[in-house]
């Protein structure tokens, strides 16, 4: 095996270990029942940032990659209690995944011109987003048409 497909190999698998292993920690984390009052304005069962929630161990692993897996990259996000983790755009990206209620498929599609050129990108999203599942991947022609179709949620 060459060195750059072992690379290759290498990267793929750290980031498969990675995606895989958000679910397992956001469900292992999870806390017990919220024995607490309501919050104000929010439904029992819905996700809250007050006593009992969570408190930031819920995420999202977005992720990237090239044609054939020639490249690959990945960032963590997280939106409890603020937006922060790796994501330079944590803000944006929160308030369009609060938006699309967690939906990747209902974020609302962007503005402009892409070109027709078919250089595939696929994108993956997988953890958990104010306690709601998320586990979604999609193939897009190129990455000006992902970024149409997602806005900032993979722009890092």
């Amino acid at each position: 095996m060459s060195t750059r497909t072992s690379a290759r190999y290498l990267v793929r698998t750290a980031v498969a270990a990675a995606a895989l292993a958000v679910p397992l920690l956001t469900s292992q984390a999870a806390p017990a029942a919220d024995t607490t009052s309501t919050p104000a304005g929010s439904s029992p069962g819905s996700p809250h940032t007050g006593p009992g929630s969570d408190g930031g161990t819920q995420g999202v692993f977005l992720s990237v990659s090239g044609s054939g897996d020639t490249w690959i990259r990945g960032v963590m996000l997280r939106c409890e209690p603020t937006p922060h983790g790796h994501h330079p755009r944590a803000a944006e990206t929160c308030a369009a995944l609060d938006a699309a209620h967690g939906d990747l498929d209902a974020l609302p599609a962007g503005s402009g011109r892409c070109t027709m050129q078919y250089d595939p990108v696929t994108v993956t999203a997988r953890g958990s987003h104010r306690g709601q599942a998320v586990n979604w991947k999609k193939t897009f022609s190129n990455a000006c048409v992902m970024h149409q179709a997602t806005g900032p949620v993979f722009d890092f």
